[in-house]
């Protein structure tokens, strides 16, 4: 479970920015516009308030063009203020610049660039330096968008005016102006989202939410200890009054309920052996329970989600029953954010009503497609891009009453693929995409006498190869089949990311299959 924990970085918990009306006029570099938001959102606010920019990323204006005409063509922003040094970094960009906003795609360890910086802040880190906002905060390795994608779901349709950023590809600094002490904020944060915040005290989310911990991003880390020490974030600068919601039955689950300072929530995806645990949990039904008390009063939010005790239920109550999206993982993504709504005082009958329309969220065993085959077959397509370790595309295949084509395989992690080889039973077929990943499961595939297609060198090559396949394929029942995209891996080098390769494969098939 553990390994030597490589030493972190600590930022400075002081701020350059007395004050968000301070950013005016100062020298600021963004490191790493990107195309996911994040970037463009830092620059569009430091823009706004005025500050000098300089935008710099090592992908060239080409690569970045869509992101550089929204900026381009924004009338609120001054383009005399901001100047682009793309397809390279230069050192005086850094070393001159008041402060340097960091993409928490970089790492700070030998960078030279970053070690110029005289002051470093991330879009994360601006909005809780200066936010009054309450802070739901959600990590961990499987699950994080389902669940503050849900919670976000739960509690608008409660009534409250909720703002949903982070990992989830939304900058908080979007909503920065909209957000106030009575608007809860869930923010998804990933484990470099976290570390980019560590030394700087200014994540103290009234409650957080720890999500299934796998390994992940061991490329990056080297070690679980490190992986870890990074989720540990989360709750380092929680006290009493806050909420930390962990797994039960879970060795880390286990280890953060022992360490953090917050009152301790358990979650279980089947009933506690222990009855005295305070949690929620999945009976053998599939039905959603809760023993959590409630806050004392839902008068105003500054009740809820400020120091006010917890008091006692008089017994567990019924927080969720029927979904609309498939899966025993998202039941419990699920599950957590009923909780949450339940903490807050929501009667349970409204929250079952609730939550039974979530509708899930895009790349995460989406619903998009049906292709009639013939007058009496349809074949249902479903894209789960978002699921880049193994243990994510075990999952998929399992949630499903019947089994599935799937399309899995990528770039290496550095993961084990045992959990996936493990569940490839169950599929009806497997197709593969290349990649570094797939040239080690493939080799675990054929010790395990599990046939599979591929692996083919591009989503086209692929989804026409399925396409035969699935016009000669003998179904395994007589009304439809179902297509899920579970790459249980990454795919860079041939897509920019999840999302590229998830909006890939929705106009692929839709394209193909019609």
């Amino acid at each position: 479970m553990t390994g030597k924990t490589m030493k972190q970085h600590e930022y400075s918990q002081k701020c350059f920015f007395s004050s968000i009306a301070d950013i005016k006029d100062k020298k600021i570099t963004i490191m790493g516009l990107g195309l996911n938001g994040g970037g463009e959102a830092s620059a569009r606010f430091f823009a706004k308030h005025g500050a000098f920019l300089t935008i710099t990323d090592m992908k060239n204006e080409a690569q970045l063009q869509t992101t550089l005409d929204s900026l381009r063509n924004d009338p609120e922003i001054e383009q005399s203020r901001i100047k682009y040094v793309l397809g390279k970094h230069v050192i005086e960009d850094f070393s001159e610049a008041d402060v340097v906003i960091k993409n928490p795609g970089v790492k700070f360890d030998n960078n030279m660039y970053l070690a110029a910086a005289k002051n470093i802040e991330t879009d994360i880190s601006i909005f809780l330096r200066f936010t009054k906002a309450p802070i739901i905060a959600v990590t961990g390795s499987k699950g994080k968008s389902s669940t503050v994608s849900a919670i976000h779901y739960g509690l608008t349709q409660a009534g409250y005016t909720s703002f949903l950023g982070g990992n989830i590809t939304v900058s908080p600094l979007t909503f920065f102006d909209k957000a106030t002490k009575d608007t809860p904020v869930v923010l998804e944060l990933s484990s470099w989202q976290l570390s980019d915040l560590r030394g700087r005290k200014v994540l103290k989310p009234k409650i957080c939410i720890l999500t299934k911990i796998v390994p992940d991003h061991q490329n990056w880390y080297g070690s679980m200890d490190a992986y870890i020490a990074d989720k540990k974030l989360i709750y380092e600068d929680q006290d009493s009054s806050d909420i930390t919601i962990c797994a039960a039955n879970d060795y880390w689950g286990d280890v953060f309920a022992k360490e953090t300072k917050g009152t301790v929530i358990r979650y279980e995806k089947k009933p506690f052996a222990d009855v005295s645990v305070n949690g929620a949990w999945i009976d053998n039904d599939g039905i959603g329970w809760s023993s959590v008390p409630a806050y004392n009063s839902i008068n105003s939010l500054n009740s809820l989600m400020g120091t006010e005790l917890l008091k006692k239920s008089s017994s567990p109550e019924i927080i969720l029953k029927n979904l609309i999206v498939p899966g025993q993982h998202m039941r419990e993504n699920v599950l957590n954010a009923a909780l949450i709504l339940h903490i807050l005082g929501i009667d349970h009958l409204k929250i079952q009503n609730i939550m039974k329309d979530f509708p899930g969220i895009p790349h995460r065993l989406e619903f998009f497609h049906k292709w009639n085959r013939s007058s009496s077959k349809e074949i249902l397509f479903y894209n789960d891009s978002a699921s880049t370790v193994p243990e994510a595309a075990a999952a998929a295949l399992g949630s499903f009453e019947k089994p599935v084509h799937l399309i899995c395989g990528g770039t290496d992690k550095v993961l084990d693929f045992i959990p996936l080889v493990q569940s490839a039973d169950k599929a009806a077929s497997i197709h593969l995409l290349a990649g570094t990943g797939t040239d080690k499961l493939i080799p675990m595939l054929k010790s395990n006498n599990i046939n599979f297609e591929g692996p083919f060198s591009s989503l086209k090559e692929l989804l026409s190869n399925l396409k035969s396949y699935l016009s000669d394929y003998t179904p395994v029942c007589d009304q439809e089949e179902i297509v899920v995209l579970s790459p249980g891996a990454t795919s860079f080098g041939m897509f920019m990311n999840e999302f590229d390769r998830g909006n890939s494969y929705k106009k692929g098939v839709t394209d193909l299959f019609c």
